[in-house]
């Protein structure tokens, strides 16, 4: 699977990136048929605390996409949270093929 990563505003350090490759690329486990991935992160008014946001968009096939937009502390903490938006969206996407 295709990972693009977007830092808005800053320079991501190869630990996130790793970090962030890893956990979307494990999202092959529910789904085999996903095309690629693009996560976006930003900073929200940097003077709050929670101000982290991870902004995960996946391609999959018949020309769908699945979003899913957290806010956390950490960027780690805001993947984590993404990734598990899209994992019980993923699942869904599965059951909706599966009847047709």
């Amino acid at each position: 699977m295709n990972v693009k990563i977007n830092a808005v505003h800053f320079t991501a350090d190869q630990n996130l990136i790793d970090f962030i490759e890893k956990k979307v690329n494990k999202l092959d486990i529910f789904f085999e048929g996903i095309i690629g991935a693009e996560v976006m992160l930003k900073v929200d008014k940097p003077e709050s605390p929670c101000n982290k946001v991870t902004e995960l968009t996946l391609s999959v096939p018949a020309h769908e996409h699945l979003f899913a937009v957290k806010q956390a502390d950490t960027f780690e903490e805001s993947t984590d949270l993404a990734v598990d938006a899209i994992e019980k969206q993923l699942k869904k996407f599965k059951e909706k093929l599966k009847v047709k």
